[in-house]
């Protein structure tokens, strides 16, 4: 481990860490912008919907660009994006710029600086026994966006709007593009292992004749669903049921700090137990804690431990899965796989936040969306366990 290690994981989860912050704020947009605009709820939520589909429609391409090009440049780009499209939304006036600012703009810009990139530099720059490790620290800077942007971002909205608070989170973005130089290179320069002579298209078809691959896949769809559901509806929810305005927020950042624990221990004990089985374990575990919350009645005090416990297990499945991907098929397509990967956790998010916002106008309720995400948590739970956790044989044509 060299100093430049380490620098290249500071500066990878202080770009994690204020994406993430961002994106993870727009629950507490809901309300206020809808009612600035006199809409329902399910037209900002259908914009935040469309912003995860695009970000994860656009992962696979922006891995891609990443292993080909380098990932300082689709760090830098897309930070200017994520900067642009945080200003149009901050100036919108119609129901057009919101979906396009906060749908498209940023939902493609975001793909840019999470994880599949910015994992891919850290795995090939830090040893393969630490690997998961190290992706647990990455993670885990993602939740330190709650910790500290989200409580910053509920402060701004509520002491100067919402217009204000978004041309502010535009300005904490500059930060990243000359952190972007620092996380330059390619994959093909650090290359190590299997499979450096197979093409792109070699690699993709390879993995969508792999079974464990695509149980990857299907149970990272209900870990978008479970945590954005949480984050776009939970600040709603709460205010429906009439708590103090401070707990959303609140909730949020108890989330964050405890995803910190459980990001960071779930990457180091999946350096030295099975990664499939701590996966399964996760989902099930999600399962209880959200029957649990919606089990008992609801208060100030449940709230904030139904936050605790779910926060312990939030992104604990980031560093599992991309370090599972990067086993079965090593590192040079990394970004590419793991994107494809984050593409399924993505379709899962734009489901839970339509659908959360188009029943909540229909009932009036979320019970339906909850008792969902119990029965998705035990399927993907079920999911992993037949995972062949071998490295995938690579077929690549032996000289006559």
């Amino acid at each position: 481990m060299t100093k430049r290690t380490y620098l290249i994981l500071i500066c990878a989860s202080v770009v994690v860490l204020l994406s993430m912050g961002v994106r993870q704020s727009f629950g507490l947009l809901q309300t206020p912008i809808a009612q600035s605009f006199g809409i329902g709820l399910a037209a900002f939520s259908l914009s935040i919907a469309v912003q995860n589909l695009m970000w994860g429609l656009s992962q696979p391409i922006i891995g891609a660009l990443s292993d080909k090009y380098g990932s300082g440049r689709v760090i830098a780009i897309a930070a200017v994006f994520q900067i642009l499209g945080l200003l149009m939304l901050a100036n919108a006036d119609s129901l057009w710029e919101l979906h396009v600012s906060t749908g498209i703009i940023i939902g493609i810009a975001g793909s840019g600086m999470t994880w599949a990139v910015l994992m891919s530099i850290v795995a090939r720059n830090v040893p393969e026994n630490r690997r998961t490790l190290f992706f647990g620290v990455v993670g885990a800077a993602g939740t330190g966006g709650q910790i500290l942007i989200v409580p910053f971002n509920q402060y701004t909205i509520n002491a100067f709007g919402w217009s204000e608070a978004i041309f502010i989170m535009s300005v904490v973005m500059v930060v990243i593009i000359p952190l972007a130089y620092v996380l330059k290179g390619k994959t093909e320069d650090h290359s190590v292992g299997r499979g450096q002579a197979e093409s792109l298209l070699q690699v993709l078809d390879r993995a969508r004749k792999h079974s464990g691959y695509l149980y990857l896949t299907a149970g990272f769809y209900v870990c978008g669903f479970h945590v954005m559901f949480i984050m776009a509806h939970l600040p709603n929810y709460l205010s429906v049921l009439e708590m103090p305005p401070w707990l959303p927020g609140t909730a949020i950042s108890i989330i964050g700090m405890t995803n910190l624990v459980g990001t960071f221990m779930f990457g180091w004990l999946g350096d030295k137990y099975s990664k499939k089985y701590l996966l399964s374990i996760l989902y099930f575990l999600r399962s209880i804690v959200i029957a649990g919350f919606i089990t008992f009645p609801i208060s100030e005090y449940s709230v904030l431990a139904f936050s605790f416990f779910i926060g312990f297990l939030w992104l604990a499945t980031v560093p599992l899965t991309n370090a599972l991907v990067g086993q079965l098929f090593g590192l040079k397509y990394l970004a590419t796989l793991a994107g494809i990967v984050f593409a399924s956790h993505q379709l899962g998010s734009f489901t839970s936040i339509w659908l959360g916002g188009w029943l909540f106008d229909q009932t009036g309720s979320y019970d339906l969306v909850w008792q969902i995400s119990i029965g998705l948590g035990i399927l993907a739970a079920l999911l992993h366990l037949p995972i062949n956790e071998k490295p995938s044989e690579t077929e690549v044509p032996q000289p006559a």
